[in-house]
């Protein structure tokens, strides 16, 4: 099985955190500035991209182009490497003095800005000095932590391996919903029920039906598919490794990286469900 990509060495993408990275390595309008060429070369050849480089099909484009056009294509057929080449390329940038205002190389101060307002809809902290980050959702409550949770599901649902584990709440994604929800909901939750309890309880809070529950003549067959969710949240819950291995490894060794892909996209389905049902939509 091959080894996942380090969470710490990747960072989310979706169409504006692609626009906000293109225009980091913009230097249309200001001179040339590092990085150049050759760097982003580099960059895309580490994490195996260049199908999708526009200047490897024998395009003439600029940086910012080249950079667009090759997350885009990552997002829609290799979207792991292309948080991986997200990353690189915020650090190749600080690297390069593209954060600090007397570098000849800075970016300015409203393309800093662009970008760490599209990363933390992502649930991430771009800082002005270039540090990227995960969101510790611990410091995080209400409809600020139903955001960051709704940035976690939509990674899940694209396959992304290490949006399972929440950062700084020691949870899985469907049970920081869960937790997230009740507390909401009840004021709460027993910090010692057990996965099975907490998510119960949550299914409960939003009018959810459990495997629990005894179907009931005439109600609607969204009932069924509910109590399949629930029966198989408490199968994904599993395939959990309760050891806790860190760095985006939740799963059990027996579990490949496809069916560990599969299960995340579910928990993904199954989280967004339960945050929908608790902002009273169907």
């Amino acid at each position: 099985m091959e080894n996942p990509l380090e969470p710490e060495t990747r960072a989310p993408i979706s169409d504006s955190i692609i626009i906000a990275v293109a225009r980091l390595v913009d230097d249309a309008q200001s001179g040339t500035r590092e990085p150049s060429h050759s760097d982003i070369d580099f960059q895309i050849k580490q994490v195996h991209l260049q199908k999708g480089d526009p200047k490897a099909s024998g395009q003439t484009v600029g940086k910012a182009k080249r950079v667009r056009g090759t997350l885009r294509w990552a997002m829609q057929n290799d979207p792991e490497a292309g948080e991986q080449l997200v990353f690189k390329l915020i650090s190749l940038i600080k690297g390069c003095g593209g954060f600090r205002p007397e570098s000849p190389n800075y970016v300015g101060a409203d393309c800093v800005a662009t970008a760490s307002d599209a990363f933390r809809t992502e649930g991430y902290e771009l800082t002005t000095d270039g540090e990227l980050m995960p969101v510790v959702l611990n410091n995080l409550s209400g409809a600020d932590l139903t955001k960051a949770l709704e940035s976690y599901i939509r990674r899940a649902q694209r396959g992304i391996r290490d949006a399972a584990l929440v950062t700084g709440t020691g949870k899985d994604l469907l049970e920081a919903v869960a937790a997230h929800i009740l507390q909401e909901k009840c004021g709460g939750y027993d910090a010692g029920w057990n996965f099975h309890m907490l998510l119960g309880r949550a299914f409960i809070a939003v009018d959810m039906a459990t495997s629990e529950d005894k179907p009931k003549a005439g109600e609607p067959p969204q009932k069924n598919v509910e109590r399949a969710m629930f029966q198989l949240a408490l199968a994904i819950n599993r395939l959990r490794n309760k050891e806790g291995t860190g760095h985006g490894r939740p799963w059990l060794p027996s579990i490949s990286e496809s069916e560990a892909r599969i299960v995340v996209e579910l928990m993904g389905t199954i989280a967004e469900r339960l945050l929908l049902a608790h902002k009273g939509k169907k």
